[in-house]
């Protein structure tokens, strides 16, 4: 049996409309971890706010792995190690603030960088709809600061931007015209865009955990349904869609999956893990 490695973005992806893992999905994880195939949360949530994930799943028992900021921070489940990170600097952070103040979007980083006892989300010119539902379903506070610029003295994991679907888009293509050659620009909702060091996605976050593990990319399963999502859909040698993925993002998938209300990655684990035969 080659041992499969199955990353899973969470939003979308593993949790359903309520951001449950349904009992079908989870027992189906289990099934597969059991027999000793691997499984990475992969999110731009965080690490505190997939956590939870992490621990309903058991993954410090079977040997998982976080990846987290969309793979500036990997996280080794079993003794809680990280085995790779990769800070943005401030200085873009500053520079993201002042542009964000000038085109009134949302703002926000993360202090979380020791996993401290109350992480929290930092907040700089407003704290609109959507950075206040990213911070519920992270659990996370949100601590406005007079002072954003002052207040973000180190480097950081990523900052997340926020703007209304029908501008986001424009809205990255400047930034990627504007910076693109300088750091990684990508959307993980229609309303959030996203920048982090150059060197980090999620596809060569996943390259960097298969070169440690021994595994081969011909093992690697990647389901997501977000625009962050598409790279590691297309580096996987399965990479599949959700079907309530973004249009873009099943575009580069080798296979369209049922809905996250669907139970979608069970017929993925079913079709390419368990190779149990598909009823028509």
């Amino acid at each position: 049996m080659n041992r499969k490695l199955l990353v899973l973005d969470i939003d979308g992806t593993l949790t359903n409309s309520k951001k449950e893992i349904t009992p079908a999905t989870k027992a189906a994880l289990k099934e597969i971890m059991e027999e000793g195939h691997l499984v990475m949360l992969a999110s731009g949530r965080p690490t505190p706010g997939v956590r939870k994930y992490e621990a309903e799943l058991e993954l410090a028992n079977y040997g998982g792995y976080l990846l987290t900021y969309n793979g500036a921070r990997i996280t080794r489940c079993s003794d809680n190690k990280d085995i790779f990170t990769k800070t943005f600097p401030k200085e873009y952070v500053h520079k993201l603030y002042d542009y964000c103040c000038e085109k009134d979007l949302g703002i926000v980083t993360y202090e979380d960088f020791e996993d401290t006892a109350e992480p929290y989300i930092i907040n700089g010119h407003k704290a609109d709809c959507y950075l206040t539902w990213e911070a519920k379903i992270n659990g996370l506070p949100i601590k406005p600061v007079d002072d954003f610029k002052e207040r973000v003295t180190r480097d950081v994991y990523k900052v997340l931007m926020s703007a209304d679907p029908e501008i986001s888009e424009g809205i990255e293509n400047e930034l990627k015209e504007l910076y693109g050659s300088e750091f990684h620009i990508t959307r993980s909702e229609p309303f959030f865009v996203e920048a982090m060091n150059s060197d980090v996605d999620k596809a060569k976050a996943i390259s960097r955990v298969i070169d440690i593990l021994g595994i081969d990319r011909r093992d690697v399963i990647a389901c997501g349904d977000g625009f962050n999502d598409a790279s590691m859909i297309k580096y996987a040698a399965v990479g599949v869609a959700m079907a309530n993925a973004q249009a873009a993002v099943k575009k580069v998938a080798d296979f369209i999956t049922s809905s996250n209300d669907e139970d979608g990655i069970v017929e993925v684990i079913d079709r390419f893990i368990l190779r149990k035969p598909i009823v028509a």
